[in-house]
């Protein structure tokens, strides 16, 4: 026994003083100050790359930054064009939707906010953009209708839509939208002129339909390259989602006695784009805009035995459009309108579409491209207080009900917790008869179904049987 102490005193002197040389070595000493000193040199130039801002100087970084864009403001600066200023105005104005994360919410810019994982898309020069039309909808009325119902022209060949289908998201699937090609064609920076598209003839009900739809103030939706299409105007500061079908002018413009109704048949389509050799190939598209026009190219004998419900452009056969060439652009002139209305005689209207293309460059990134989205939508903050007095009045009506239904069953329950006589069970009737059937087993099989419920068997079953 008193080896065994002397031999573990003898350990423990040993391991103390092998560990008071191990701290006083110089060379070990040297290594962990240089070690140590290194890694202060690490965090100073992180901090000093990356320094984090003290409260009171992000207030005040804040307060310049308030100022700036309200004299930008004031100045005029609109939110919604596609030009640096509006760029900086509407990321100030998305600050707080720019941020990710619950607790430390960080910096992000809003397509990694609204979409993340998303990745963009380069297109070479000349390369075909399918643009996909979707339903066109009202906020007059719930009814949407389908872009090829209305008086369009036909949409591209099966063919070339299987070659850029494109597969729709769930949100898609559950609002029931179909993703169908427009008949627009959009190659990569190529600017078009005029193009005659096709000659659509109506007259009698789908006439009469179409006027009432331009009365409720449907528009048209296209996407491109998923980017939904923009109305924008700058001198008004706003932007809205899609074109309408067409514009309805009061008796105090027309001097006639009743409301005219006209169509918008020409549209002006302006792409935005980014080309950043050093950073990717192609070019990524970062706006889609539309300008639709209303002129009536039969006015003036503007369209002469042209094939009606056939895609011109694709036919090549777009000649006979005297009204619409290359090197023209169609304005709005309430001289040139198109009415929705038939002839003198009664005969059906003849409509012409057209549209035109100009690609614009821009130094706006790809990420900042959903900002003008969301500027100035409304009820696009939490809100608390609403959500607060739903779960109160939940739990008020429950406690509510849950009284009533205690102090009218509160006789059955303790005549149920009670020993019964034969007697007494028999005066029962009507739903109180349940209460023994409830927990009484089947006579025959009685795990066979505790293992079918267990394992939703009734789910599969009604799912095959309805």
């Amino acid at each position: 026994m008193a080896k065994t102490t002397c031999s573990a005193r003898m350990l423990i002197k040993t391991a103390l003083l092998l560990s008071i040389c191990f701290l006083l070595n110089p060379a070990d000493a040297g290594f962990r100050k240089k070690k140590h000193g290194g890694d202060v040199e690490r965090r100073a130039q992180e901090d000093s790359g990356s320094r984090r801002v003290g409260r009171k100087e992000r207030k005040r970084i804040e307060r310049e930054k308030a100022i700036k864009y309200a004299q930008m403001k004031a100045d005029g600066q609109d939110q919604i064009s596609m030009t640096k200023e509006a760029a900086e105005l509407r990321s100030y104005e998305l600050r707080k939707k720019k941020k990710k994360g619950l607790f430390r919410r960080k910096e992000a810019s809003l397509a990694q906010v609204l979409f993340p994982g998303a990745s963009p898309e380069e297109y070479a020069e000349r390369e075909p953009v399918p643009a996909f039309v979707e339903q066109v909808e009202s906020k007059r009325t719930h009814l949407p209708f389908d872009f090829y119902d209305l008086p369009s022209c036909p949409e591209p060949a099966e063919k070339i839509q299987k070659r850029f289908r494109q597969r729709k998201n769930l949100g898609s699937r559950l609002m029931g939208y179909k993703l169908r090609m427009s008949p627009y064609n959009f190659p990569t920076k190529v600017d078009k002129g005029c193009t005659p598209l096709c000659v659509v003839e109506i007259g009698g009900k789908k006439l009469r339909w179409l006027r009432k739809l331009v009365d409720r103030q449907y528009r048209v939706h296209l996407t491109l390259d998923q980017l939904p299409l923009l109305m924008r105007s700058r001198e008004l500061n706003y932007a809205v989602r899609g074109y309408p079908v067409g514009f309805k002018a009061p008796p105090t413009f027309t001097g006639l006695q009743e409301d005219e109704f006209y169509l918008y048949n020409h549209i002006k389509f302006t792409i935005t784009y980014r080309e950043e050799p050093n950073e990717f190939e192609g070019v990524r598209i970062i706006g889609f805009d539309a300008h639709p026009v209303s002129i009536d190219y039969m006015k003036d004998g503007g369209m002469k035995s042209m094939t009606q419900d056939t895609n011109l452009e694709a036919a090549g056969k777009t000649d006979g459009f005297s009204g619409c060439k290359a090197d023209s652009s169609p304005i709005n002139d309430p001289e040139s309108y198109l009415k929705l209305r038939t002839g003198s005689s009664g005969e059906a209207l003849n409509i012409g579409f057209s549209y035109e293309v100009h690609w614009q460059e821009t130094d706006i990134p790809w990420s900042d491209r959903w900002d003008v989205y969301l500027v100035g939508s409304p009820d696009d903050e939490i809100h608390y207080f609403a959500i607060v007095n739903s779960l109160m009045i939940v739990v008020f009506l429950t406690g509510a009900v849950a009284t009533i239904m205690i102090r009218t069953l509160k006789k059955d329950i303790a005549g149920y917790n009670e020993m019964q006589t034969i007697e007494e069970a028999q005066e029962e009737t009507g739903w109180k008869l349940v209460h023994g059937d409830v927990f009484r087993p089947p006579q025959s099989y009685p795990m066979l179904l505790c293992v079918l419920v267990g394992s939703g068997a009734q789910i599969g079953s009604a799912f095959f049987a309805t």
